[in-house]
C-alpha cells in the first residue's frame, strides 16, 4: 500500500515542488494540500492520510497548533515537521505538541523521501542539526543542577548506551552506523530497544533522558 501524504505549507510553489518529488516515488501518494494549519487539521480528518508534512510557520493556525489538534483528536496520522532554520523556536513547541519528526527544508529530495518513509513506518526522526539545537535550547531555557543517575539508563546494554550517546550528540542513524561499524538497520533496532527500555515516547525523549540522566557525563563504554 502507498504512503498517503498530506502537504501543509502556505507556500504554493514549495508545495508543488514537494508534490513533484514525492509523486515520482513508488509507494508514496500525495492525497491533498493545505495552505494553513486549520486546513491541515480538517483534511487530516477528511482524507485520513498516513502522514502530514507540516510547515511550522503558517498564517492563522500555525503548524504547532495544527499538530496539537491532530494529536488531541486522536487521528492516526504521523506528523513530520518542516522547518527553515534549525534554531526555529517553533520546533520545541512542535515537539511538545507531539510531532513525530523534524526535517530542515534545505534537505535533499532523497533525504525528504527517506524521512517520509521513516516516519510513516512509525520511527521518530530528528534532523541532526535540529537535535543539536533542541539540546542547546533545553540547556538555555532550563538550567539544571548536575545530572543525576537515571535508573532507566542502567537497563541498557553497553552497545545501546553507545548508540544513545551518539544520538544525544546529534548524530543520525547513518552516522552512528559508520562510527560503530554497524548496519543502519541494527542501529534502528538498538534505538527501538532504548526507547522501550527507558519508557520514552520517542527518540527525542530518550535523548533528553540521556542528558538529564548523566549518560553524557560518564565515559563511553568500549565497543
Amino acid at each position: 500500500m502507498s504512503i498517503r501524504v498530506l502537504l501543509a505549507d502556505d507556500d504554493a510553489l514549495l508545495r508543488a515542488g514537494i508534490a513533484l518529488v514525492l509523486g515520482t516515488e513508488d509507494g508514496i501518494e500525495v492525497v491533498g494540500q493545505a495552505a494553513d494549519g486549520l486546513q491541515a487539521v480538517e483534511l487530516s480528518a477528511a482524507l485520513a492520510p498516513d502522514l502530514v508534512l507540516m510547515d511550522v510557520r503558517m498564517p492563522g493556525v500555525d503548524g504547532v497548533e495544527a499538530t496539537r489538534r491532530i494529536v488531541a483528536a486522536g487521528l492516526p496520522v504521523k506528523v513530520l515537521v518542516l522547518t527553515t532554520f534549525h534554531h526555529d523556536e517553533y520546533v520545541w513547541g512542535a515537539l511538545r505538541a507531539g510531532a513525530d519528526g523534524f526535517l530542515l527544508k534545505r534537505a535533499s529530495p532523497e533525504r525528504l523521501v527517506d524521512a517520509v518513509r521513516t516516519v510513516a513506518a512509525g520511527q521518530a526522526l530528528l534532523d541532526p542539526a535540529v537535535t543539536r539545537d533542541l539540546l542547546t535550547h533545553l540547556v538555555a531555557r532550563a538550567p539544571e543542577p548536575p545530572p543525576r543517575a537515571d535508573r532507566r539508563l542502567e537497563q541498557l546494554t553497553a552497545r545501546e548506551r553507545q548508540v544513545l550517546r551518539l544520538a544525544a550528540e546529534g548524530h543520525s542513524n547513518a552516522e552512528i552506523a559508520d562510527a560503530l561499524v554497524l548496519a543502519e538497520s541494527t542501529v534502528k533496532t538498538h534505538m527501538k530497544r532504548v526507547v522501550a527500555k527507558t519508557g520514552a515516547r520517542d527518540r527525542a525523549q530518550a535523548v533528553a533522558i540521556a542528558h538529564r540522566g548523566g549518560l553524557m557525563a560518564t565515559p563511553g563504554p568500549a565497543g
